[in-house]
């Protein structure tokens, strides 16, 4: 009898686990979708938000982090932390009033309660470290305009410039411009990149270099939907790092990720027919969405060296006039994006007038490059254009075309660091970039072509330089009515066809594929990564 009851007891004790295990295995699973997945081709650099300068780096700490203001999904500029702000009338003086129930992510180091109420003394020591020479963050530029901020109390934040610029709300949106608390940073150091502590939607739980990035839902995050529930509603995001796009597309289709970003020759085919539309294949299991993108793609072409064939203006605009910009869009991107035959401003933003660029003008082309040989005696020009793997097509195609008019091409593939590296060193004549906006304004274009920006100091990476264009790049700056500043950025525009520093090659728009089951995603004309509001369902 005794041994009955032990073996009723054993028995007990083990159908307990097993609901136990199974109970705990429902949790789990129930957890589990409610994780958005997505994948990085390069390892993301850093989650500091002073060195948030690349896509793959502000997707990351846009979850980790707010600022005083960001950016809604038609880019417009709207509260984050702070809750108002007001302009004095000479436009100088940005006050900004905070809420105050906005809190740091826990960390032992705040002592009892783990967290407190970020004030506006936090964000005076956040846009100082910006500017200290010693951090080297790559934000400083946004200050350029700014003569002093300060603190007033807990709530008030006043900035105030140098000279009005009426982009400066949008410039506050970008991720360099986040909050983040003196006492954490402080005990980190350099260290901080792998250990954020910010007041995001998410928060920090695990990162592997170059394999994996954990975040977990931040349970104190100050904001809320429309209907009053809390925000967000993913119990975390999880980012692997695949650097073959193939493999990504593979693991998309498996339904391992749930968002795939762009195109990629590697998969482009296969997901999308001639038209630009999804194929029936996958229509079932996976929804795609488009949507204006501000990013212009170009060949830029160093012209501070006047030993570089390239760069002289004969050839510039051969080479402008050389391809078809829709034909390459149509067969080497399904359709999905815009040919640039305006300027380098792209639509959508105020400046943009469809002003007359570059159309395939081949006999035009060809005419060039006979003058350029009467004037230099130079009978056979060469040019070498250096590119990534990802955008081989496109060089291979101009490639082929340049040739057609009397100019010898090669193409050289590099890693997309090196480019970047060499680039900014103004040691590659020709080179393939693309310019994707960091806030909504065509300065932010424009930038790339004023004197004061050469590289390594800014972005201007083709070195070049224009009396006129510089002159009225700093009258934009001044002029504070919108459609007088947008008059001359179109002169500026205007002025960039005339002298071909850049080869345009085309417009580009947001796509994106993502999972049935997933919601709320969105888009925007910046391609932020926005997931807050998203929902997944099993």
């Amino acid at each position: 009898m005794q041994h009955f009851k032990l073996v009723i007891s054993y028995i007990s004790i083990l159908c307990l686990l097993l609901i136990s295990f199974s109970c705990q295995q429902n949790k789990t699973d129930n957890r589990d979708h409610l994780v958005f997945r997505y994948n990085e081709h390069a390892n993301i650099t850093s989650l500091d938000p002073a060195f948030a300068k690349d896509q793959r780096n502000i997707w990351a700490v846009h979850q980790l982090f707010n600022g005083l203001v960001e950016m809604d999904t038609d880019l417009n500029v709207i509260p984050s932390i702070s809750k108002a702000w007001y302009i004095s009338k000479d436009a100088l003086t940005y006050t900004f009033v905070l809420r105050d129930d906005v809190q740091f992510h826990k960390h032992e180091l705040f002592g009892k309660d783990s967290t407190r109420t970020v004030n506006a003394y936090d964000f005076e020591y956040s846009f100082g470290r910006i500017l200290d020479d010693k951090l080297a963050s790559s934000g400083r530029w946004i200050f350029k305009s700014v003569d002093r901020f300060e603190a007033t109390s807990n709530q008030i934040f006043v900035i105030t410039l140098k000279q009005p610029f009426p982009a400066f709300l949008s410039l506050l949106t970008m991720k360099y411009c986040s909050v983040v608390p003196k006492e954490i940073v402080e005990h980190y150091g350099n260290d901080f990149r792998a250990n954020p502590i910010g007041t995001g939607p998410f928060q920090f739980k695990i990162w592997e270099e170059n394999t994996k990035l954990v975040l977990r839902k931040n349970p104190m995050y100050f904001e809320k939907d429309a209907e009053g529930n809390a925000l967000p509603y993913l119990e975390a995001v999880a980012i692997t790092f695949l650097p073959d796009k193939q493999s990504e597309f593979l693991q998309f289709a498996q339904g391992n990720i749930d968002f795939l970003n762009s195109l990629d020759p590697s998969y482009q085919d296969e997901i999308l027919d001639a038209s630009g539309q999804l194929r029936e294949t996958y229509t079932e299991n996976i929804n795609m969405t488009s949507g204006p993108y501000l990013n212009t793609e170009y060949l830029g072409i160093f012209i501070g060296d006047s030993t570089n064939v390239s760069s002289h203006h004969l050839l510039r605009k051969a080479m402008n006039y050389s391809f078809d910009r829709q034909k390459m869009i149509t067969y080497l991107r399904s359709g999905i994006g815009t040919p640039a035959i305006h300027g380098f401003i792209p639509k959508g933003l105020p400046g943009f007038a469809n002003i007359k660029g570059f159309d395939y003008e081949p006999e035009k082309a060809k005419n060039l490059v006979n003058q350029y040989i009467t004037a230099t005696g130079n009978a056979s020009p060469e040019v070498s254009i250096t590119t990534n793997g990802q955008y081989l097509n496109f060089c291979e195609y101009i490639q082929r075309e340049l040739e057609k008019i009397g100019i010898k091409a090669s193409v050289n593939v590099i890693p997309a660091s090196t480019l970047r590296e060499l680039r900014s060193k103004g040691e590659l004549p020709i080179f393939r970039a693309s310019w994707i906006a960091d806030y909504p304004d065509a300065e932010n274009y424009l930038s790339l072509f004023y004197s004061k920006n050469f590289t390594p100091n800014g972005p201007n990476y083709t070195h070049f330089k224009h009396p006129q264009f510089d002159a009225w790049y700093e009258e934009a700056l001044r002029e504070i009515e919108a459609s007088k500043r947008a008059k001359l950025y179109t002169k500026m525009d205007s002025l960039l066809i005339s002298e071909a520093p850049l080869v345009p090659l085309y417009y580009d728009q947001v796509v994106r594929f993502t999972q049935k089951n997933v919601s709320g995603l969105g888009m925007n004309a910046l391609n932020l990564l926005e997931l807050k509001r998203v929902k997944k369902v099993q």
